[in-house]
């Protein structure tokens, strides 16, 4: 399921560059744009660590624990066959209950399209969208079209549209007497179809023709933002290619690509899902991604889309631990933790905000009609970080989750919940101030 949530940039970065001198509208300047969308190929040695994955004979007292969990869910009618679990600490097998059989994960997928797109992109990869135009600008009125050249951001959306249409009125452009023209992968408001991306991003820049939507997002920016005043004459186009001649205007460079993963699997937002696996080469890669960095079989990565709304998305549940574990230690050279890309309970909003569970884990959840499950790390006083997965089968959703809880509120118990957080699941609170980027070219 989409979901519509609101906008969650409280502030929109303005970057004001020229040819030969460079300012800004807010008191923290944001580090320069990239010089062009592509990938960034600078990247941090990765530290040297234990396997991924614990081996050996799991614990005889915590794996009788979970075969007794699962024993509860047989007692019910549900397949034994449909159930998975997986606990570690960083070196030793806690529990394992058809550990190695993919299982239908729901947006536990959205683990393996974080890791594929972090090793891919880079956490500080920005998205770029071009605003260029094939006119020129006489009183106030763009003589000409206005061209978006979209760049695949995932979570370009009104707040962002409508910093785009006050930097046009700061070109001193109100009014476009040509057509918007799309070229490229341009979304907004997590729309694919770029003309209807066009059309809502015509809207965003004239606040004369605003919706309610529009209005209340708008109220979200801060006081005295300006609101935008850009007419387009003409209808929304697409071609295939930028038209030649024309002359670039704005950049706009969305958040990090960690923020906007953090963004995604808070909500567990299926559209960023789909639009971040396309950008690095679609569900088969963002399979094959995964398989060779975490080494476990082909046959536990099974993926048919990037955000898990299918039955046909299946992952063992050892398979997701490693990957957890696996951008755990990729983010380590970048002082990040996991806690930069998934939520952590009691600190980050989000769809886990009405479940009962431990304090300061970082999880991600995974639902659908016959499919439950929940995966991440969970600090514990004795036992340190323990791992987990928990994948559960049958149409029993809310029992499901209430189990789940259940279990991991019954390990804290017996292990302590952990009396500070630890710096493996500390955020970097630098990253707490990035923001979207907008260069103005002249």
């Amino acid at each position: 399921m989409l979901n519509r949530y609101p906008c969650f940039l409280s502030s929109l970065t303005l970057l004001l560059i020229t040819v030969g001198c460079t300012s800004t509208v807010t008191q923290n300047s944001p580090a320069p744009l990239p010089s062009s969308p592509q990938v960034e190929t600078s990247t941090p040695s990765p530290t040297p660590s234990t396997p991924l994955l614990a081996t050996g004979q799991p614990s005889s007292a915590t794996n009788a624990q979970m075969q007794a969990y699962v024993n509860q869910l047989t007692a019910q009618g549900f397949a034994a066959a449909s159930q998975g679990v997986w606990m570690q600490t960083d070196t030793s097998l806690l529990a394992n209950y058809q550990g190695t059989v993919p299982l239908s994960a729901a947006s536990l997928t959205k683990v393996a399209t974080s890791l594929a797109a972090l090793h891919t992109l880079t956490p500080n990869h920005r998205f770029v969208t071009e605003i260029s135009t094939t006119g020129t600008i006489q009183n106030g009125v763009l003589q000409g079209d206005l061209i978006i050249q979209g760049g695949e951001d995932p979570f370009f959306v009104w707040e962002e549209a409508i910093a785009v249409g006050n930097a046009l009125n700061q070109l001193k452009i109100q009014q476009v007497t040509g057509s918007l023209i799309i070229v490229g992968k341009f979304y907004m408001n997590f729309e694919v179809d770029p003309l209807q991306s066009g059309r809502l991003l015509k809207q965003a820049i004239n606040a004369a023709s605003w919706s309610g939507e529009v209005t209340t997002q708008y109220q979200t920016l801060p006081a005295g933002t300006p609101k935008p005043r850009v007419s387009i004459v003409g209808g929304v186009k697409r071609l295939a290619t930028k038209p030649a001649g024309a002359k670039p205007m704005l950049r706009h460079a969305s958040l990090p690509l960690a923020e906007l993963l953090k963004k995604m699997n808070r909500y567990s937002n299926n559209a960023m899902a789909e639009m971040i696996a396309d950008a690095v080469g679609g569900a088969p890669v963002v399979a094959q991604k995964v398989v060779a960095v975490t080494r476990v079989p082909a046959s536990e990565v099974q993926l048919v889309n990037g955000s898990g709304l299918s039955v046909e998305n299946r992952l063992s549940p050892r398979s997701v631990c490693a990957m957890f574990r696996a951008i755990a230690r990729y983010l380590q050279p970048y002082e990040m933790t996991i806690a930069d890309i998934f939520t952590q309970i009691g600190q980050d909003e989000g769809i886990l905000d009405q479940r009962s569970l431990p304090s300061l884990a970082v999880v991600k959840s995974g639902s659908l009609d016959a499919v439950s499950a929940l995966a991440g790390a969970l600090p514990t006083e004795n036992q340190g970080l323990v791992w987990f997965v928990i994948m559960n089968g049958g149409t029993n959703l809310e029992g499901f989750r209430a189990s789940q809880e259940a279990l991991l509120q019954q390990l804290v118990n017996q292990w302590g919940a952990a009396r500070s957080l630890p710096a493996t699941l500390t955020p970097n609170p630098k990253r707490e101030k990035l923001t979207a980027q907008i260069e103005i070219v002249q």
